[in-house]
């Protein structure tokens, strides 16, 4: 094998013709045959390049509606062969296979049209299969032969071989071919991903997992772990689709607290009211609403001051002013919402370490969608939490009934519940969190916890009472015990909302009647780990 090595001959054939003539004329220039198909030889022909079609050197026409046409020894030998093994040197001169030194392929748009909605049978012609197959002999022979599979290595190969004299070296080979079977997986990944869901196939027996590097991070969660940023190519409004205008780089903790940020302010409709929350290490230390965005962000301030203090902050309505030079006031990381006006841009660019971060618009908290986890030796696969409850699904099961007051914040304090680590513990007063107690292996420890929150904040708001005094409180689980719905019946909560289905509902619903606490059953937990 070889280490430089010189291109003659390439095969170009490509969905996506970005930067297509433009490489056509560089290879030309420095005497390289081309060879393509279809549109691609069409583009190149009209361009004014010599382009010979590949039908023209198999000797076979395009057939089928195009499903034939590169799947031929000629095309294949031409990128197998070993060009120091004399047998196949031999084999390629008796049956007249020329080398084919460079290969340029993108496949077909499977992943775009999937995404475009289009019914089975448009995606099933979607599905490339010569491409993938001739993808696979190259890189396979990247000890002689160049693959290239993204528009963005096109300025890179140039610049090999101009840097080489029209050669290649080994190294630059080896990382193509690695590429190329990175995008042939990805591709696979994605058809058989669809083909599950459009079968109804809820555990395929193998599943796939697919991605596209958006950023190599400095380190992963501590500074001796190497870690980078992969897209998946869902498209789904966030973190990955953001646009970043200001600020340093996003770190691993970062992305990972953002992402969770953006998700729980999503589940507020911006249509009904502006909505604000504050995480911090992936757990809201406030969440509100307000009439006015500012006034959502204070009072999510306002749940816990402390823990404010460099975390990530989630709009559901574009960053105005008012609200832009409110959260300046203390050290943020991140700030992400679903736009910016150009008056808040200003502002937060007097903060250069600040993050702002836009999107196209809100997360579908209903959405579904798989979640992964990794294990020891494998990894976990379940459907989003994309449950809802609402005012209909809710069964009273004390004697004393919320009040619509109540029944609000129940519902928002749900809400927040479902994005906080369990066991979760949320307080809520007039739709805005009071107190949260989050990842206690104890429901009563997390009760403790947010009612301990509560009481420190309002000493900090100068206040005589407690938040949590007649607050909302929701637990994502049922209280196995009354343990802990005594503990928030002390704290000052009027009213509870959990999922019930504990053995001991009977003692807990018997300790809320004596507490004189009103509490409703939502069938549903939302367990968060």
């Amino acid at each position: 094998m070889t280490d430089l090595y010189p291109i003659r001959r390439a095969l170009i054939s490509v969905s996506d013709k970005t930067g297509l003539i433009e490489l056509g004329q560089a290879l030309t220039a420095r005497g390289v045959e081309l060879l393509s198909t279809g549109g691609s030889a069409k583009a190149l022909r009209d361009a004014g390049l010599a382009v010979k079609d590949v039908s023209e050197v198999t000797g076979f026409p395009e057939m089928m509606d195009g499903r034939v046409k590169t799947l031929h020894p000629i095309v294949h030998g031409g990128l197998l062969a070993l060009r120091d093994n004399d047998g196949h040197v031999a084999a390629m001169n008796e049956h007249e296979i020329g080398a084919i030194d460079l290969l340029v392929v993108n496949l077909y748009p499977f992943e775009e049209t999937v995404a475009k909605g289009a019914d089975y049978a448009t995606c099933i012609e979607n599905i490339d299969i010569g491409g993938p197959a001739m993808i696979r002999s190259a890189a396979k022979n990247h000890g002689f032969v160049n693959v290239v599979t993204d528009v963005e290595d096109y300025d890179a190969l140039l610049a090999e071989l101009e840097a080489n004299d029209g050669q290649t070296t080994l190294t630059f080979r080896q990382k193509l071919a690695q590429t190329a079977y990175g995008r042939t997986a990805a591709y696979d990944t994605a058809v058989s991903t669809w083909m599950a869901g459009a079968i109804d196939l809820a555990t395929p027996r193998r599943r796939s997992v697919a991605g596209t590097v958006a950023q190599t991070l400095r380190y992963g969660e501590n500074p001796h772990q190497s870690a980078a940023f992969y897209t998946d190519g869902s498209g789904r409004p966030g973190v990955a689709t953001a646009v970043q205008h200001q600020g340093k780089e996003l770190s691993y903790n970062n992305i990972n607290d953002t992402d969770a940020a953006f998700e729980l302010v999503s589940e507020f409709d911006p249509a009904e009211s502006a909505a604000c929350a504050i995480i911090k290490h992936a757990n809201p230390s406030g969440v509100a609403k307000g009439a006015t965005l500012v006034e959502a962000y204070k009072s999510a301030f306002d749940c816990d001051r402390t823990s404010a203090f460099g975390g990530i902050v989630a709009l559901n309505q574009p960053l105005d002013a008012e609200t832009a030079t409110a959260i300046t006031e203390i050290f943020t990381e991140v700030v992400i919402a679903p736009g910016a006006s150009d008056e808040a841009k200003e502002i937060f660019a007097k903060k250069k370490n600040l993050r702002l971060l836009t999107t196209e618009g809100l997360a579908n908290p209903l959405e579904a969608a798989d979640t992964i986890r990794q294990v020891s030796g494998g990894y976990l696969v379940q459907d989003k939490d994309n449950g809802f409850v609402g005012l209909d699904d809710l069964k009273v099961v004390t004697k004393v009934a919320p009040t619509e007051e109540q029944l609000r914040d129940l519902l928002f304090a749900w809400k927040v519940a479902k994005h906080v680590k369990s066991n979760a513990i949320v307080y809520v007063k007039d739709a805005a969190t009071v107190g949260v107690g989050a990842g206690q292996m104890s429901r009563l420890d997390s009760a403790l916890i947010a009612a301990t929150k509560a009481e420190r904040m309002a000493e900090a708001l100068g206040l005589d009472e407690s938040l949590a005094k007649g607050a909302a409180v929701a637990s994502d689980a049922f209280f196995p015990f009354a343990d802990g719905l005594l503990e928030a019946a002390a704290a000052g909560a009027s009213c509870v909302i959990q999922p019930g289905g504990s053995m001991r509902d009977d003692e807990v619903i018997a300790a809320a009647d004596e507490a004189g606490l009103a509490m409703v059953f939502t069938g549903m937990r939302h367990f968060r780990h």
